[in-house]
């Protein structure tokens, strides 16, 4: 059961960090290259698509990690799956107080005027967005290390 439950939280945050890491090193790159109403307009349909389904995926992964802390909170390697959770729970609650605001207005942008402060907004969001991506693979590499005790 333990080997399954790790299997699947390997995958989800695996797959989620690569999400995230794509949006970051390949997306938005490709992004700012285009023409202002374009670029808007993808902006737009990224925070859509991905503000809709992030969350659930986000707490899906927060969940599996904390079933691996509770089945393994007994065991030596405990501190590291414990610290894996409480770097989720902190990159979770810094989400919703910094990046889903600048999300919820990107969802919101008129093609028609990307206006400077939206570019620079998209900007900011990106910058804090490589912070989380860093702090969800050290989440990942603490829950590795506790698995392979």
């Amino acid at each position: 059961m333990i080997h399954l439950l790790t299997i699947l939280t390997v995958v989800s945050l695996g797959l989620l960090i690569g999400t995230e890491f794509a949006v970051s090193v390949f997306v938005n790159p490709v992004l700012w290259k285009l023409d202002d109403s374009a670029q808007a307009a993808a902006i737009r349909m990224f925070a859509r698509k991905l503000g809709t389904a992030m969350p659930f995926w986000y707490v899906g992964s927060l969940v599996l990690l904390a079933c691996g802390w509770f089945l393994g909170n007994h065991e030596s390697h405990a501190w590291l799956l414990l610290s894996a959770n409480l770097i989720w729970v902190a990159v979770i609650v810094l989400t919703l107080l910094f990046l889903v605001p600048i999300n919820n207005r990107m969802m919101q942008l008129d093609p028609g005027s990307f206006a400077l402060e939206s570019r620079s907004e998209h900007h900011k969001w990106d910058a804090m967005h490589r912070a989380r991506v860093a702090a969800l693979t050290v989440a990942l590499v603490c829950f590795l290390a506790a698995s392979v005790r």
